[in-house]
């Protein structure tokens, strides 16, 4: 090293040494005059001056984001040259490639789920990947619903998650609850995904996986802070008869999300006479905290409709005379309804509570 923090003109295999780049390199660098030694010794030797390393340090540089030494060449004989367009191509460039890889990524681990017993187990699993891959829905769809598809179940949760056409992640999740291990598993990266396109589409998924493992993962789900995950968490939890969905069902009902499911789910858990005074008593709080709003009020009066006869009949009667016409109107024809059918069967429901 000169004492000025240069370099003294050396020869190639004391560049090589210093610099890490490999004398083959260095020759190559310069048949394609990319790097050229400024001098010769008299013997033939290249030789090179400081200048000539620091464009090596360059070049190196420059190959470290991708560049190939043709573009580098142009960069670097052209002061002029503006780097904003060439970076933001090397961007998309790695994006796609990254990409590519992934796919590939994807492609292998699913193969290796599939515990192929021979090469023809393999190509059968290529040849559905090719299918499950396709930019045509309906040939998606039909690669899943194949009686020899046999999709691993990490692979098909994967595709759960991504898949935007409402029919083929309908096949999906058909193929995915018929699973006999691991489907639940498979789909907690999705329900702790940022993306909530994602936790909406593992959500859907759990509520047709049967078990308990599933409604563990759907209690989890009724927490999330995106409306729709929790109503799909906590209508699939209502189904089986878990009243920790109730609170949630009943907001459902005010915010007139999904309400008329809500209901209906509402008036199944009702029917176990140790929650139906608790659900009514939810839906009536919640008709006297919104007086004034006509819609959100006729939603409720509907969801108690939907609960056993004897529970909702008392609340009913009372509502007809409610200073809200429509409001009155509507529980008197609910309430007369009941009241006919009651007399037509000759029973009651459940005692109320």
């Amino acid at each position: 090293m000169a004492g000025n923090g240069g370099w003294d003109s050396v020869l190639i295999g004391e560049v090589a040494r210093r610099s890490g780049v490999s004398t083959r390199m260095l020759r190559h660098y310069d048949a394609l005059g990319l790097v050229r030694p400024t001098g010769r010794t008299g013997g033939g030797y290249r030789e090179y001056a400081d200048e000539d390393i620091r464009r090596i340090f360059h070049v190196e540089s420059l190959r470290t984001l991708g560049l190939s030494l043709r573009r580098i060449g142009r960069v670097l004989e052209d002061p002029g040259f503006a780097p904003s367009a060439l970076i933001g191509e090397l961007v998309r460039e790695t994006e796609g490639r990254l990409s590519r890889e992934q796919e590939l990524l994807t492609r292998l681990r699913a193969v290796e789920a599939s515990e192929p017993s021979g090469w023809e187990e393999v190509l059968r699993i290529v040849e559905l990947l090719h299918g499950l891959g396709s930019p045509n829905a309906a040939r998606r769809q039909q690669a899943v619903l194949a009686p020899t598809a046999g999709v691993p179940v990490r692979l098909l949760a994967e595709m759960i998650l991504a898949e935007s056409d409402p029919n083929v992640a309908g096949a999906l999740r058909w193929a995915l609850a018929r699973a006999d291990h691991d489907a639940v598993a498979s789909l907690a990266p999705g329900l702790g995904s940022e993306n909530v396109d994602a936790r909406r589409r593992a959500v859907m998924a759990l509520a047709e996986i049967p078990g308990d493992e599933a409604a563990a993962a759907l209690a989890d789900a009724i927490e999330d802070p995106d409306t729709t995950v929790r109503g799909h968490a906590a209508l699939a939890l209502g189904a089986r008869g878990m009243p920790e969905a109730a609170p949630t069902l009943v907001g459902m009902v005010v915010d007139g999300a999904n309400d008329v499911e809500a209901a209906e789910v509402l008036g199944t858990l009702a029917r176990d006479p140790g929650r139906a005074g608790r659900i009514r008593n939810a839906l009536v709080d919640g008709l006297a905290a919104h007086r004034g709003d006509l819609a959100v009020r006729m939603r409720l009066v509907q969801a108690l409709a939907e609960m056993p006869g004897a529970v909702a009949l008392e609340v009913l009667r009372r509502l007809a005379h409610d200073d809200d016409r429509a409001v009155a109107r509507t529980a008197s024809s609910f309430a007369r309804m009941i009241e006919e059918e009651q007399a037509h069967d000759g029973t009651r429901d459940i005692a109320d509570p």
